[in-house]
Order: structure tokens, then C-alpha cells, then sequence
């Protein structure tokens, strides 16, 4: 699966990166996670429960950044195991370009699932992906306005 999009996001570059490097806006912004730690800058460990469709898992696994070019772009990359419901690997290609209203967020995302996942039909799955970094930029832009307040 493939997917990538844009948002814009009413905030300087750097104050947008430095909050996409915090773990603490991060677990709080992306959908269903429930444990995000900080192993070291470039390693977090995560876990994450989300519901497709009929299937609902709990996924553990590691992210890492990499190619990182701050504050203008990074590439992040991981793998979470869910069980008998299955797993997800791949990774986005992140960048950050300022103008007028703040900076666009670009990201081009690249990934792969197996198990009972694979099996409920790439449509839904592209729905749900799509849902979710909606859902993961939303809840960005306000837990990132609320660190600023």
C-alpha cells in the first residue's frame, strides 16, 4: 500500500519539528496509541490498538528515523506485530516546508501488512489508512496548539 498527502500546519518549521520529534505529542496525537517511549532520538518503542473493520489487535513494535535533515525532512520506518490479527511494516518519507501560513507537511508513506489484515481487502484497508493520518494530523495540530498555550 502507498498513500502520501500534505497538511498544513499554522506553525514556524522548527517548533513543527521539534513537536514531531516529542514523544509525548506523538502518543498523544496518533490514533489508538497507548504506549510511546523514547529509546533513544532516532528509536521509539510503541504500542498501538486500533480496530479494522472485524479485526481488532494491539500492535507492538519499534520506529526509527533515519536520513534526517533538521528541521526539513526524515525518513521514518517500523514494524508492529498484532498477533494472530497480523503485522505492519513500512515507512514515510516526512518533510517540512515553510511558507506564509505556517509550514506544509508533506508525506509519501510506503507499507506492507500481513495476516487476517491482508485478508479483509485492500479498500477498506486504504479507507482506514487514510482515516487515520486524517485523524493523526487533526489531533497534531491541536495537541500542538495546546503545548503552546
Amino acid at each position: 500500500m502507498e498513500m502520501s498527502g500534505e497538511h498544513q500546519i499554522p506553525a514556524n518549521r522548527t517548533e513543527v519539528w521539534k513537536a514531531l520529534n516529542d514523544p509525548i505529542i506523538l502518543q498523544a496525537s496518533i490514533p489508538g496509541c497507548t504506549e510511546l517511549e523514547a529509546i533513544d532520538s532516532q528509536h521509539l518503542k510503541a504500542t498501538v490498538a486500533l480496530k479494522i473493520g472485524p479485526v481488532s489487535a494491539k500492535f507492538k513494535g519499534e520506529v526509527e528515523l533515519s536520513d534526517i535533515i533538521e528541521p526539513e525532512s526524515y525518513r521514518i520506518s517500523g514494524e508492529g506485530k498484532g498477533g494472530v490479527a497480523g503485522f505492519a511494516k513500512g515507512g514515510a518519507n516526512v518533510t517540512l516546508e515553510e511558507n506564509d501560513d505556517g509550514t506544509l507537511l508533506k508525506y509519501n508513506v510506503d507499507a506492507k501488512i500481513g495476516g487476517k489484515l491482508a485478508q479483509l481487502g485492500s479498500r477498506l484497508i486504504d479507507s482506514t489508512s487514510k482515516k487515520l493520518a486524517g485523524k493523526f494530523f487533526d489531533n497534531f495540530v491541536k495537541n500542538f496548539e495546546a503545548k503552546e498555550d
